[in-house]
C-alpha cells in the first residue's frame, strides 16, 4: 500500500476516513431533551432512512425550529458522499505545517472558500467563507469507531469577513452511542459566547431505536 503523498492525497485519505452511515442505515427515533439554563424542553425526533428529519411534540416553535437544525447538522456530517462527486472539480495543494504536525491543504475552485489542515488520516481544521460570514472550525478529540473518526470536541469561531472582528464563539462535546451497527448522537453540549454573555444548551437523545423496517430499500 502506498503511503498519500499529494495535497489531494491526503486531504482524500481523511475525507474518507471519516465516520458515515452506509447505504443500509434504516433511520431511528428518540426521545429528546433540550435544557437551556433554567428552562427544559421535550418532545420527539426521527431520522429516516433518506436523512429526512422529523421533530414533533415539542411546545415552543422556536426551540423546535433549534432541534431540527441541529439534528440537520447531524445528518450533513453522517451522509457518505463520494470524494470524486463533493471535490472531483477541486484542485489542492500545500500550505504550511504547525509544529503538531498538522498540514494545511489549500482547495482551489470551491465556491465557499474552503481550507482544510489534516493530521494523521483525520481532518482537524475547516475554515469556510460565506459572503460577509467566515469561520474556523478546529477539532481537538475524536471517537475512533473502528470504522471511522467521530469528532467529539471542537470549537467553531464566527467572524465578519470584511472586519475580521469576532462575532461568535462556539464550543461543543458530543457524545455518541451505537445502536444495532450504528453510532448516534447520545448528547451535544454547546457553549455559545456572545457578546459578553456565555450561553449552554444541552440536547440529549434517550430511547433511541433504529427503525425495523426501511421503505428506502424497496
Amino acid at each position: 500500500m502506498t503511503h498519500p503523498t499529494t495535497a489531494r492525497q491526503i486531504f482524500q485519505t481523511a475525507y474518507e476516513s471519516r465516520y458515515t452511515w452506509d447505504e443500509n442505515f434504516p433511520g431511528y427515533s428518540a426521545d429528546v431533551q433540550l435544557v437551556q439554563a433554567d428552562e427544559v424542553h421535550t418532545g420527539k425526533i426521527r431520522i429516516n432512512c433518506d436523512l429526512s428529519v422529523e421533530v414533533t411534540g415539542v411546545a415552543d416553535e422556536q426551540v423546535e425550529e433549534g432541534i431540527y437544525t441541529q439534528l440537520r447538522d447531524i445528518v450533513t456530517h453522517r451522509k457518505r458522499t463520494s470524494f470524486e462527486e463533493s471535490h472531483e472539480k477541486h484542485e489542492f495543494s500545500f500550505g504550511q505545517q504547525d509544529p503538531d504536525g498538522a498540514i494545511e491543504i489549500l482547495v482551489h475552485g470551491d465556491s465557499m472558500g474552503s481550507n482544510y489542515k489534516v493530521r494523521g488520516k483525520e481532518i482537524c481544521q475547516v475554515s469556510r467563507v460565506l459572503g460577509r460570514m467566515a469561520f474556523i472550525i478546529d477539532t481537538y478529540e475524536n471517537l475512533d469507531t473502528g470504522s471511522g473518526y467521530l469528532a467529539t470536541r471542537y470549537d467553531a469561531i464566527f467572524r465578519n469577513s470584511r472586519t475580521n472582528e469576532v462575532t461568535s464563539v462556539l464550543k461543543f462535546e458530543d457524545s455518541y452511542e451505537k445502536i444495532g451497527d450504528y453510532y448516534v448522537m447520545s448528547k451535544q453540549v454547546v457553549q455559545e459566547y456572545k457578546d459578553g454573555d456565555r450561553t449552554i444548551t444541552e440536547f440529549g437523545y434517550f430511547n433511541i431505536k433504529l427503525q425495523r423496517t426501511s421503505s428506502c430499500l424497496a
